[in-house]
């Protein structure tokens, strides 16, 4: 693998393409695009290389005027809050997200709290690629601090979202598996504030997971098993940044990730104070989009990506938000992906409702996604659209974000890979075959 450098971050594998000299090049330029003076933290998701890229971070920071508040191991949705709850200019997240040990990368966030957007992004790539830097004197060299206690304003403000004595009153039993990833921290904090009775899996912050990172059916079936057997109520399921969230309901069974976001939707848009328009990416399950018009209201898809989720979000004025890979967002805390908001009004829909999990996800609407790819060039993909639109001139079809084609009960995407050179499909209908059938259908389309 190559080193990956989009409009969100860099990811790549540690001693080969992600190695010191990267680290300080690209957030020299990312340093080099702040004012000097300004604050920036600092955070990592408990990788076992997250030190040692530290301190290549840190330096580069105050080697660039820039004051470094580090705030060691957090959630990336963790650091979003901090970053306004200082003041600060920016930040750097130490994360490769799911990805397997090997692997590190860096998420950057502006003034905001969010992930830069993608013309920001676009504009730090560029500059690292030009080598652009901005190395002060030694008496502007910047300051160097400590944060003793990052999670507590995250911790508040999802307190904020529920009902805590009602959660507390019903005393659940649940599982948290952090996998030894960032999320254990604020997990246990958030958890045993709403009296809850905790039990963690992976709770020390060390990197090194108990099964591959990526919160998937087959990756947790050991952890579905221990739901049941420790008689909890759910399993909540964090990836190594805790930005995502997958469910297991008390019998142990894998909900997943995409019942996660509709979950949530369900739960803010049964209040009339919360209720208001949505927002979800173009590959999100439309179980969300079922559930807006269930309640009248209207929900916008954005292009792919948290960025633009959140783009979209601003623009429309949703109430709610967030992509089908288990990443909730609630703007009352942030605008980023959040398994900590996840979890809390996942147990606080349970209570409201008196209902188990396995009943909440069953009551759901029936959707099923399938996915695939093909090998092709970037250069052959725009006339591989256009056959595509031709095949299906029956749907609705939208461009921008490769072409997303839509019919009242399904939808096809097709796009380009940004780091290989695949196009994806990814179909929903009510079925598993009409789903694949999709996909089937458009890749005989690109093969011939």
């Amino acid at each position: 693998m190559s080193l990956i450098i989009s409009v969100s971050g860099l990811r790549g594998i540690v001693g080969q393409t992600l190695t010191p000299d990267v680290a300080v090049a690209y957030v020299s330029a990312f340093a080099s695009a702040l004012p000097e003076g300004s604050t920036v933290l600092v955070g990592r998701d408990g990788r076992e290389t997250g030190k040692m890229l530290r301190s290549a971070v840190v330096a580069a920071l105050a080697a660039s005027g820039c004051n470094v508040v580090d705030v060691d191991v957090a959630a990336t949705p963790t650091i979003g809050v901090r970053v306004r709850a200082l003041g600060a200019q920016a930040a750097v997240q130490i994360t490769a997200s799911h990805n397997p040990p090997p692997y590190n990368g860096m998420k950057l966030f502006g003034e905001d709290g969010r992930v830069l957007s993608a013309d920001r992004g676009a504009a730090i790539r560029q500059y690292y690629h030009a080598g652009t830097k901005r190395f002060v004197p030694f008496d502007k060299i910047g300051e160097i601090s400590c944060d003793e206690d990052p999670h507590a304003d995250h911790l508040q403000a999802v307190l904020e979202t529920v009902d805590p004595p009602a959660i507390a009153s019903a005393a659940p039993r649940v599982l948290v598996d952090s996998n030894h990833g960032s999320g254990g921290i604020l997990a246990r904090r958030l958890l045993e504030s709403l009296g809850c009775s905790v039990v963690l899996l992976g709770e020390a912050p060390t990197g090194k997971f108990a099964h591959v990172p990526e919160p998937t059916a087959d990756n947790l079936k050991e952890v579905g098993a221990k739901v049941r057997e420790q008689n909890c109520v759910v399993g909540f399921c964090q990836d190594p940044d805790a930005d995502r969230l997958a469910l297991i309901d008390e019998t142990g069974r894998y909900i997943g990730e995409e019942k996660t976001l509709a979950l949530c939707v369900q739960r803010i848009l049964a209040n009339p104070e919360t209720r208001g328009p949505i927002v979800i990416n173009g590959a999100t399950s439309g179980m969300s989009e079922v559930i807006a018009a269930q309640h009248r209201v209207g929900c916008h898809r954005s292009a792919v990506g948290e960025a633009n989720v959140a783009d979209r979000m601003i623009e429309v004025g949703a109430s709610y938000g967030g992509e089908g890979n288990g990443g909730p967002i609630d703007p009352r805390v942030g605008y980023v992906r959040d398994s900590f908001v996840g979890m809390a009004q996942i147990l606080d829909l349970m209570v409201q409702t008196d209902k188990p999990l396995s009943e909440l996800a069953d009551e759901l609407p029936v959707r099923h996604i399938h996915k695939a790819k093909v090998e092709m060039s970037a250069d052959a993909l725009p006339a591989t659209l256009e056959k595509l639109a031709d095949q299906f001139s029956g749907a609705e079809a939208e461009t921008g974000d490769g072409l997303r084609l839509s019919w009242p009960n399904a939808w096809l995407l097709v796009r380009g890979s940004n780091t290989e050179p695949i196009v994806r499909f990814i179909a929903e209908a009510e079925t598993l075959e009409a789903a694949k059938k999709l996909c089937d259908t458009a890749e005989s389309v690109v093969r011939s």
